[in-house]
C-alpha cells in the first residue's frame, strides 16, 4: 500500500561550510529520486561534463556524489520534495528562500546552477532573460554560473564551454 501523504523521495543536500562549489538543480529526476543520487539517469551528462571540463579529476558515477565533498564540491536542488523533468515540479515544492538561507549559512565560493530552469527560478526572470556562464556579480551573494542542462531531454542546447568556464573560475587542478 502507497501513502500518499508522504512527498517523493529526495536527495539529501551535500552542504558544509566553505565549500568551493555547490551544484544547484531545479529538482531530482525521477530516476535520482528512486536511486537517491544526483544525476542519476544514464543519459544525463553531468558526470562526463564535470571531468571533461576540469572540475573533477576522474570520472565519479552518481552513486559517489557524498565523497565530492571531498573535493569542496556539493550539491542540493530548489525543490527538496519534487521530483521529475522541470516542467512536471510543482511549483508550490519550489523553495528560493530555503535555498538562500542554505547558502548564507554555509557560504560557498561559487554556486553553479545546472539549468538555465534553475536559474530563472532563482532570479524571478524567464529562462529567456538569462544568459549561460558567469552571471554580473551581486556582493550579497558568491559568484554564480549557469550551466546548461546535462539532462538527455536538453541536447538541443548542450555545450561543455560554459562548464570549462566554471572550472577555469574555480581553479581545479586535474592530475
Amino acid at each position: 500500500m502507497t501513502c500518499r501523504t508522504h512527498p517523493p523521495t529526495r536527495l539529501p543536500d551535500q552542504l558544509r561550510p566553505n565549500l568551493r562549489l555547490v551544484f544547484v538543480g531545479t529538482a531530482a529526476s525521477t530516476r535520482s529520486a528512486a536511486v537517491g543520487h544526483y544525476y542519476a539517469h544514464p543519459g544525463n551528462r553531468f558526470w562526463r561534463a564535470i571531468h571533461e571540463a576540469g572540475i573533477t579529476p576522474r570520472r565519479y558515477q552518481p552513486s559517489e556524489f557524498a565523497s565530492l565533498i571531498a573535493l569542496g564540491i556539493g550539491f542540493t536542488d530548489l525543490s527538496k520534495s519534487g521530483a521529475g523533468m522541470d516542467h512536471q515540479i510543482a511549483a508550490e515544492t519550489i523553495d528560493v528562500s530555503g535555498f538562500r538561507a542554505k547558502m548564507d549559512k554555509y557560504r560557498p565560493r561559487t554556486i553553479a546552477f545546472t539549468s538555465k530552469k534553475a536559474a530563472s527560478l532563482f532570479y524571478g526572470r524567464a529562462s529567456a532573460a538569462i544568459s549561460l556562464g558567469r552571471q554580473p556579480r551581486d556582493a550579497s551573494l558568491p559568484e554564480i554560473f549557469v550551466l546548461p542542462s546535462p539532462s538527455g531531454a536538453a541536447s538541443g542546447s548542450w555545450t561543455l564551454e560554459p562548464w570549462r568556464e566554471l572550472a577555469a573560475w574555480i581553479g581545479r587542478e586535474v592530475s
